[in-house]
């Protein structure tokens, strides 16, 4: 193994030197008025969901906050499907809802409710937080649902599901738990499994909170004490085992709405970023050896520029710019910019978002879901913020900050600059938005975004740059299948060459807001014809190269084996 972490090391910095430079090939670039996408929510069949609170009028805490939802291939047919927290009404004030609701994608651009054809309809939660990976590695993808209450973890066996979490180890856990992530901590080959509490509320601790000092509204975190998160080690035989405090991961101050994994220092081994709200984030150092070190506040990521904590909702991370630094995207609430921190070469992160284009346009919103993707597929990360206020008086009290908020786009125009999209079509319409996640639903090579308002409907935007046309950029797609590391390959590094430029991608759960976008890469070619040159650094250290990958290909990438070519359907509309 410390071999393979050298030839890892050594490889990075060869590439970060510059290796395999060519002169670059023009873009291809969205016009600043063009229309990505195009809301299909109706057309698709998504138009009877509905997110439940379960609000009677009492304003009780966990109805402000909304669930998650997102894209997974539940039975395995090529197509992701959709997985949606459903909610549920409070005790004795409405019907059992399903934990879960599952739309099956029919591969002609619409879904069908498939919930009790699953096995999902059996099991009831407040649910809020979706996470979905291959735990077992038996090759289909498990579920696991954060709730107010008990957690379900549920076993995919051919499409039906199964609730294991007592037969699985993870012991009951009747705290208030939000955001999880699966990720190889050890590297051992088998997902481990993270998850946030969020804070100490019941029905019977509930309080009075105002904004007007007369009517009732929804408490913020600040009125709670907050509860930390736990993680179980993946025991490779379908079990788990709790090393929450063996591992380095007690005592954290709770309040966790995100995680997301990167690896930071480029050790190999992967790390764990949490955003919390309204207390310090953290940043979990893996040592290599079965244990993290919180440095949160020693590499810069903790607090804002004057040393405040911020309410900090959804994460994601990413690359940015010709050095590829890693980057850490968060949301925050109203009157607090979303987060943008940037990796340095002193080891630390600085907070960048005015510098790059994100400060003022996102101040006066309340951003919960956010992702970098790459919808208009020039090869840079761009970044969509799905916002939504928690209080339904917050007009009354604060000038300019509305209770249902536009989502934004950010496109990067320029290296390391970002410019909002113009807010015309989907981007126009005002949500309650909380969960939002991407995949290439319709397999026609350009990224789709679902995102889910709390209390409310669902949303699924179709992407328009449909790379099949004549003219529109191109894309090559990979599907990563471990062999010696885990089967979905998360924590997987790859780098790809096109006419002299990089991208770095990674293979990672958790991020957004309580939502699982699909695993599925893909990557945006601009007017380029190929991949050049593709490096795929597993988490085994097992490094495997592969050149000249055609534009609008998809692959299967299985670990020290071959590319297995996976077919592009033939879909209803799409360019061919």
């Amino acid at each position: 193994m410390e071999s393979q972490q050298k030839c890892f090391l050594g490889l990075i910095g060869l590439i970060l030197l510059g290796w395999g430079c060519q002169s670059p090939e023009p873009a291809i670039e969205a016009e600043k008025n063009t229309i990505l996408f195009e809301e299909v929510t109706l057309q698709a069949g998504l138009g009877d969901f509905r997110h439940q609170t379960g609000a009677f009028g009492k304003k009780w805490m966990p109805e402000s906050l909304g669930g998650g939802g997102g894209f997974v291939e539940v039975d395995g047919d090529g197509w992701p499907d959709i997985v949606l927290v459903t909610g549920a009404y409070w005790p004795d004030h409405g019907p059992a809802l399903p934990a879960l609701t599952i739309y099956r994608n029919q591969g002609d651009g619409t879904f069908e409710n498939w919930t009790g054809k699953t096995g999902l309809h059996r099991y009831t939660a407040y649910g809020m937080g979706l996470a979905a990976a291959d735990y077992d590695n038996d090759g289909d993808m498990d579920l696991f649902l954060t709730a107010l209450g008990p957690n379900l973890l549920f076993r995919n066996e051919g499409g039906w599901f199964k609730e294991v979490s007592h037969e699985a180890g993870l012991s009951v856990d009747t705290q208030w738990s939000t955001a999880a992530i699966f990720f190889d901590a050890d590297r051992d080959g088998w997902l481990d499994l993270f998850y946030g509490n969020y804070v100490d509320w019941t029905p019977d601790t509930d309080l009075f909170c105002s904004t007007d000092g007369v009517h009732k509204d929804y408490c913020t975190p600040r009125q709670y004490p907050g509860v930390s998160g736990r993680f179980f080690r993946n025991n490779g035989d379908g079990t788990f085992t709790e090393r929450t405090r063996e591992a380095g991961f007690a005592g954290m101050p709770g309040k966790t709405l995100g995680v997301a994994e990167l690896d930071v220092n480029r050790d190999g081994w992967p790390d764990l970023v949490v955003a919390n709200d309204t207390q310090r984030n953290l940043l979990f150092i893996n040592n290599g050896d079965g244990t993290f070190t919180e440095q949160g506040l020693t590499v810069g990521i903790a607090f804002d520029a004057h040393g405040r904590a911020r309410a900090g909702m959804g994460i994601d991370v990413g690359f940015i710019g010709e050095a590829a630094d890693p980057v850490v995207a968060i949301g925050n609430f109203s009157n607090e910019m979303v987060a943008f921190f940037q990796y340095t070469p002193r080891g630390v992160f600085i907070d960048r978002a005015s510098q790059v284009g994100l400060g003022s346009p996102t101040l006066l919103t309340l951003t919960f879901g956010l992702f970098f993707f790459d919808p208009d597929l020039d090869g840079d990360l761009d970044l969509l913020l799905c916002n939504g206020h928690i209080q339904e008086t917050i007009e009354r009290v604060q000038d300019g900050v509305t209770f249902r908020q536009r989502p934004q786009l950010f496109l990067q125009r320029e290296p390391g600059v970002f410019e909002e999209v113009p807010p015309q079509g989907p981007l126009a319409q005002p949500l309650l938005g909380r969960g939002a996640a991407y995949a290439d639903y319709d397999r026609d090579g350009d990224l789709d975004v679902l995102l889910i308002e709390n209390g409310g409907p669902v949303h699924l935007w179709r992407n328009q740059v449909n790379p099949g046309r004549p003219g529109a950029p191109h894309s090559v797609q990979l599907e990563l299948q471990g062999t010696r590391s885990n089967r979905n390959g998360l924590g997987t590094q790859l780098i790809a060459y096109v006419r002299g430029r990089r991208q770095e991608r990674r293979v990672h759960g958790g991020s957004s807001y309580l939502s699982q976008s699909e695993y599925r890469l893909t990557l945006g070619l601009g007017a380029a014809s190929q991949i050049d040159s593709l490096i795929v650094l597993w988490p085994s250290g097992q490094i495997d190269r592969w050149t000249h990958l055609p534009a609008q290909s998809a692959w299967r990438v299985i670990e020290a084996q071959t590319l297995e070519p996976l077919a592009r359907p033939t879909f209803p509309g799409s360019a061919q």
